[in-house]
């Protein structure tokens, strides 16, 4: 039903158009609390299989929202009622900043595949705090990913996430540092390892700070050179972090007709985060949470992502084209899946294929 509303009713209308159509939808099912409880009851994950562990959180299932369409957390609890395991809302910024001109957000059907050039669109720490603080009505883990505000010059990169971190670490289950996307000029520039070791020492001090001590991850570009990719998971385990999440979206155009400036994310990005994926787990083992991300389209993908080392696994493309039973479609048939192959629980497949 939904691909029929999708091809003849939504794919009709302006990418950020048909979007903001979904978040008054899912606006209703936030503030209808016994809506979202009926909700929750029926597509949450509840199966224990699906259960895991990750830096001492407990996540009901590891298929979770990839950040970019919660952007100021205000629908996590419809997100984890639809059957998320967790949502990791924003990208946010230190000050609140209206992203970059329309048009910024276009689908590419035939790729299965979306371009972005939003630019950290959001309502800036302070107003998410507030948000983050409200109770949800439903159970939620809840990962808060923090990015640098476009005004801000690089030299004050570091106090510009640092004041992110003080309003939103104490609030996170846990932090994610994005210094990958392609639309906030010079932002990638901070994954050098000079530039990046000071930046996540100074929000790692905030993370450790708060009252249950924040888990914080560093999130990386597909685009990295494989020797990037290797320094940056080697100074991840110098400072301590607790995971990596692989990968945001792309600046390259492999594959498709597309010359929209902008991160791609779908379908074209499966193959690269997978390389990444693997690359990590070779450099690190088990001694970080690899978090993937990227081309994650359907059971057999998250899947795949576990075997290879990844313990959580992330979407958010695929759910344009596959609609709001996407996440629980997903679980429901995991579970089928790790049962089949004899496990008991999640943890014992993944990295089974790590070289």
């Amino acid at each position: 039903m939904y691909r029929l509303v999708f091809n003849q009713v939504l794919s009709r209308f302006d990418a950020e158009d048909a979007h903001h159509l979904t978040v008054r939808a899912l606006r209703l099912l936030s503030v209808t609390p016994v809506v979202r409880r009926l909700v929750h009851r029926r597509l949450a994950p509840r199966d224990p299989i699906l259960r895991v562990q990750a830096f001492g959180v407990h996540f009901p299932s590891p298929f979770g929202l990839a950040a970019g369409f919660d952007k100021d957390a205000g629908f996590v609890g419809a997100m984890s009622a639809l059957g998320f395991g967790h949502v990791e809302v924003g990208t946010i910024t230190a000050y609140a900043q209206p992203g970059n001109a329309r048009p910024r957000l276009f689908r590419l059907i035939a790729n299965r595949a979306i371009i972005n050039r939003m630019g950290f669109n959001n309502a800036g720490a302070s107003a998410v705090a507030r948000t983050l603080s409200r109770p949800r009505g439903v159970p939620a883990i809840v990962g808060v990913n923090i990015g640098k505000t476009k005004v801000v010059p690089e030299s004050e990169a570091v106090d510009d996430y640092v004041t992110s971190a003080k309003e939103l670490a104490p609030l996170a289950d846990y932090l994610v540092v994005n210094v990958s996307s392609p639309n906030t000029p010079g932002l990638r520039d901070l994954q050098a390892v000079r530039l990046l070791g000071p930046l996540l020492r100074a929000v790692k001090e905030v993370a450790d700070g708060t009252p249950r001590r924040t888990p914080l991850l560093v999130k990386i570009a597909p685009d990295l050179t494989d020797e990037d990719v290797d320094a940056v998971a080697d100074l991840a385990l110098e400072l301590g972090l607790d995971g990596i999440i692989a990968t945001n979206t792309t600046i390259s155009r492999e594959g498709v007709s597309s010359t929209e400036t902008g991160g791609l994310s779908g379908r074209p990005l499966k193959a690269r985060s997978m390389e990444v994926l693997r690359r990590l787990r070779a450099r690190v083992g088990d001694r970080l949470v690899l978090v993937s991300v990227g081309g994650v389209e359907n059971v057999d993908d998250v899947w795949e992502r576990l075997l290879a080392g990844a313990t959580l696994v992330q979407g958010y493309s695929a759910m344009i084209y596959e609609g709001p039973l996407w996440a629980h479609r997903v679980n429901r048939a995991l579970a089928r899946r790790l049962r089949r192959h004899g496990a008991t629980g999640v943890r014992e497949i993944i990295g089974r294929t790590a070289s």
